[in-house]
């Protein structure tokens, strides 16, 4: 009888140093930030310098699909370029520049522009823009070829907080639980997800969708230009 209580004792005692063990490894060897949700994205387009916000101006809420150039600003978008971008800090990153221009051109809805730009940058950033252009003009296979491209961008894990938080405020239980399953952000299931809105009939899921896509450009606008320009 004392042998069994010794060898329960034995045990129950490994069973606690183990779970010390994993403990101890959890505190003070996994990087907290992987844990952490990030906070919530304010996107401020005064943070760009003056010829940017004077480009966004008020938000544009962006259809999913194509939709319709603003000729308003045809003429400043044209003059736009890396150095006319942000005259006033120092450009570090022509290509990220580009990028940005890139961005701007879509934002006001001209893809062929946007696409001649984002086309010409081989980085997965320029994958990303180029994605994007194409999920909005209706090639879905296409967008996913680029999507392919990125890989896994610095801006998912952000995008991913961002479009939870959105899903959750349009009370959009289908994408908020398709989202609680991915354990980051997911490119090729949004393609899906706009082209459900656009062409399936899904018109439940636009504003979800449509605040998802406001949060992707700008979050890639604000990675782009602070790659490009000395940001202090």
């Amino acid at each position: 009888m004392c042998r069994v209580a010794k060898g329960w004792l034995q045990s129950w005692l490994t069973c606690l140093f183990v779970l010390f063990l994993f403990c101890f490894v959890c505190l003070f060897f996994t990087d907290p930030q992987m844990s952490r949700t990030p906070e919530r994205f304010e996107f401020d387009p005064d943070a760009y310098g003056p010829v940017v916000a004077s480009l966004i101006g008020p938000w544009r809420d962006n259809r999913l699909d194509a939709g319709t150039p603003d000729q308003a600003v045809y003429e400043a978008l044209k003059s736009l370029s890396p150095e006319t971008l942000a005259p006033e800090k120092r450009l570090v990153d022509r290509q990220m520049a580009s990028a940005c221009c890139a961005g701007l051109w879509l934002y006001h809805d001209f893809l062929d522009a946007s696409h001649k730009i984002s086309q010409q940058i081989k980085t997965p950033t320029g994958s990303f823009w180029h994605g994007i252009m194409h999920r909005r003009e209706g090639d879905y296979g296409n967008a996913k070829y680029w999507f392919r491209n990125v890989g896994s961008h610095e801006v998912f894990p952000q995008l991913h907080a961002e479009a939870v938080r959105v899903a959750a405020d349009a009370n959009c239980e289908e994408i908020s639980r398709a989202l609680g399953q991915q354990a980051c952000w997911d490119p090729f299931a949004f393609v899906d997800w706009c082209e459900a809105v656009v062409c399936g009939g899904r018109q439940a899921w636009e504003p979800a969708c449509r605040r998802i896509q406001a949060c992707e450009w700008q979050l890639l606008f604000d990675y782009c230009f602070r790659h490009a320009f000395e940001v202090a």
